[in-house]
């Protein structure tokens, strides 16, 4: 594969905007930043939500990242997908986020989980519908993937929900090909171990 990866079945047009509209934004052009926003409010805000849970940090991050962007436009060139420049932004502002919380120890992130899955075991017994079990499960997945390292985290999310290829994640991540693939099997591997007891039953 060359160095410049080839972009994905039918958003070259795409990409092509997204590179017309920095070019305003770098001149000053608010009409341009708001169109950039509405055309990727829900890809930034999405990563970030699922990066850091549902709570009032996600609004404030996802706007720091557009803020980012507003004032980096000057120095934007187009080498990679905007996409790819976007979610690098993003990347980093959630890590600086996730690792602050971390010092701070604000999350308690093996209470809730914890809850959960006692919560679904108190149930086997009472057969619940398929569509309560569904979302029980789904929550146990957001919270095993909540608990993955950072770079695993992303990769994963970028996997799962954003269906994003290897070398569109290498490229955020500042990869390898081969270590994303490493860091999505090694996630894998976590998650299922994490999830046992759901997809035993």
């Amino acid at each position: 594969m060359s160095r410049q990866d080839p972009l994905p079945a039918g958003t070259g047009d795409a990409d092509s905007e997204d590179v017309r509209l920095m070019q305003q934004v770098s001149g000053g052009d608010m009409l341009a930043f708001e169109q950039l926003v509405e055309r990727h409010q829900t890809l930034v805000a999405g990563t970030v939500g699922r990066m850091l849970g549902s709570n009032a940090d996600v609004e404030d991050v996802a706007q720091q990242v557009f803020v980012r962007v507003w004032k980096s436009a000057k120095r934007y060139e187009p080498r990679a997908k905007f996409t790819t420049w976007l979610l690098k932004i993003t990347r980093n502002l959630v890590f600086n986020e996730m690792r602050r919380r971390k010092r701070h120890a604000l999350i308690p992130l093996q209470s809730e989980p914890d809850g959960e899955e006692m919560q679904l075991k108190d149930e086997h017994g009472q057969t619940p519908d398929a569509s309560l079990l569904e979302g029980e499960l789904q929550g146990a997945i957001e919270s095993a993937i909540g608990e993955l390292p950072e770079s695993q985290r992303m990769a994963v999310v970028l996997r799962r929900y954003e269906e994003l290829s290897y070398e569109e994640i290498a490229a955020v991540l500042d990869q390898s090909v081969p270590a994303v693939k490493s860091l999505l099997f090694r996630a894998r591997t976590e998650l299922r171990e994490r999830l046992k007891r759901y997809l035993q039953g």
